[in-house]
């Protein structure tokens, strides 16, 4: 089924690509997905998901299109779904609007769908084909195809740090390393995140809220849903937050990793506490990611200080790097990015892949991924 495609397939698919790109703050915990509908080389229909059990990006399409749907070609940058869930299954409803053909840019890795939708297509009599732009579409989605293919999330690690590579000087004060823009950055990642992840220091130090604030996005967010806030994940083993703290003042999801759950305190009904297992007296790390998973989360924002961020690169839980350089020296006893054990070897150092380095402001981002 993966065919031979035209330089007029790519337009359309890299359409429906910028039309899934529109859902990337509001769809989760499903993928970003775009449908373009083409009837005699021109779009009767097209459509995106936006927000989960709401109709998906083929259901839109088709309803723009109505009955100018029947013959044309569909272009869907993730295969059609097969089962029934909070909606109908897509495969079904490009079946009945009777679309001849269906070009998917790739099959959906959900067990639930896996191919189904292509073969109900197909045995409808329905030309189908996969594999247009299949890196692209990918892009859209790495953490739904990391949850379901891993069952974990695909974690960004957010780091900012000088020239030389330090966080903070000695004395700790590290306001503001980067300018205005790379923090308004950093808000559009948090936006799109389905966690921020952080531990009980970054907290405490910072009494942070860890929220995404509206003002300070450097875009306007491409639907008219409301701003939807990731939860915020905190790694507390000793049990050290209180609810007074700023932030439980910002009414959205909060979820505690702990040990044991000291039951004394009075949390807000957002709160919840989760207890994992500890491995040499912190908690299992692995486990909380399972944990968030599990809750359908795809994307963790990891926003911490260098022990947790460098405990998750040691246990090679982080799969990106996002890291802000700003045009600053701060000193050879300036704070370090990371803590994780010595090395003795460069064949143990952490290898990257440069992905990206552009301005931000007057700062650097570089994005890096483990290399393969």
């Amino acid at each position: 089924m993966a065919g031979h495609f035209t330089e007029q397939d790519h337009q359309y698919m890299a359409r429906a690509i910028e039309l899934a790109k529109k859902g990337r703050f509001t769809t989760t915990p499903n993928p970003n997905v775009g449908c373009v509908l083409v009837k005699n080389e021109t779009i009767v229909g097209e459509g995106f998901h936006q927000l989960a059990g709401q109709g998906h990006a083929e259901v839109n399409a088709l309803a723009q299109a109505g009955s100018k749907a029947q013959g044309a070609t569909a272009y869907v940058t993730l295969e059609p779904c097969s089962h029934y869930g909070r909606t109908p299954p897509c495969a079904e409803g490009l079946k009945a609007a009777g679309v001849s053909k269906v070009i998917a840019a790739m099959v959906d890795p959900n067990p639930q769908v896996a191919g189904k939708g292509l073969k109900i297509l197909a045995d409808a009599g329905i030309e189908v084909a996969y594999g247009l732009m299949e890196e692209k579409a990918r892009e859209l989605n790495l953490g739904f195809f990391k949850r379901m293919e891993y069952g974990l999330p695909y974690v960004m690690c957010k780091m900012a740090a000088s020239l030389d590579a330090k966080t903070a000087l000695k004395n700790g004060q590290s306001k503001w390393i980067t300018g205005s823009a790379a923090r308004q950055d950093v808000q559009l990642f948090r936006a799109q995140s389905c966690a921020i992840l952080t531990g009980a220091d970054t907290v405490l130090v910072d009494n942070a809220k860890l929220n995404v604030r509206a003002e300070e996005l450097p875009l306007q967010l491409p639907t008219e849903l409301p701003l939807r806030q990731p939860a915020r994940v905190i790694i507390d083993s000793q049990n050290r937050l209180t609810p007074e703290l700023a932030l439980f003042s910002c009414e959205s999801q909060v979820i505690i990793f702990t040990t044991q759950l000291d039951k004394s305190l009075n949390w807000p009904h957002f709160v919840k506490h989760i207890e994992v297992k500890s491995v040499d007296s912190k908690i299992d790390l692995t486990e909380v990611l399972k944990t968030l998973a599990q809750l359908q989360f795809n994307t963790v924002w990891l926003e911490a200080g260098a022990t947790l961020a460098g405990k998750m690169t040691e246990l090679n839980l982080v799969d990106e790097y996002i890291i802000y350089l700003a045009p600053k020296l701060m000193g050879y006893d300036g704070r370090s990015l990371l803590n994780f054990p010595e090395l003795t070897s460069m064949d143990d150092t952490v290898n990257l892949t440069f992905n990206e380095c552009i301005r931000v402001g007057s700062d650097l981002r570089i994005r890096a991924s483990k290399a393969h």
